[in-house]
């Protein structure tokens, strides 16, 4: 019964992580072609099967924490397999690294997304401040309060 709660929330997390994965190939090339209406679509996606994730995190903390009662997850984990025959324990085992390892790739893609971005506000940043050195880059809005560097689109009424 212990082998197949965990299972099933070990398995729940590694698709949801795939999901993730997926939609964040799709918002990476959102980004690179700059389609803001696709970006916004699959991250708002991202956003919900995030909170799906952290709902199946808490799931699977509860199902250790109901069988063991050591303090770090991870710790928690090896001594539950500890105690399951040797095939279950390494069925688990398996899903568990696999769920880690994907974990990670996600997690790096993200850092990678957010690095170019971050790239590319810098960039425009960069363009407005020498374009338009009266303004110490600074942007306004019609109102005349400044607003900081985004992606949105914007027209400029000056020839560069």
């Amino acid at each position: 019964m212990v082998f197949e709660k965990c299972k099933a929330v070990l398995l729940k997390e590694c698709e949801l992580v795939r999901r993730i994965a997926s939609l964040q190939n799709l918002v990476y090339e959102a980004v690179i072609n700059r389609d803001w209406n696709g970006f916004e679509a699959n991250f708002s996606k991202l956003g919900k099967i995030g909170e799906e994730f952290t709902v199946l995190e808490h799931e699977r903390e509860r199902v250790f924490a109901g069988i063991l009662t050591e303090a770090d997850a991870s710790e928690r984990f090896y001594s539950l397999t500890a105690g399951l025959p040797p095939k279950q324990r390494n069925e688990l085992s398996e899903i568990y690294r696999n769920l880690k390892l994907e974990t990670m790739r996600v997690k790096i893609a993200g850092e990678t997304i957010m690095n170019y971005i971050a790239g590319a506000r810098a960039t425009v940043a960069g363009i407005f401040e020498i374009a338009f050195p009266d303004r110490k880059g600074k942007i306004y809005t019609p109102y005349g309060t400044p607003v900081s560097h985004d992606m949105r689109s914007m027209v400029l009424n000056r020839t560069l």
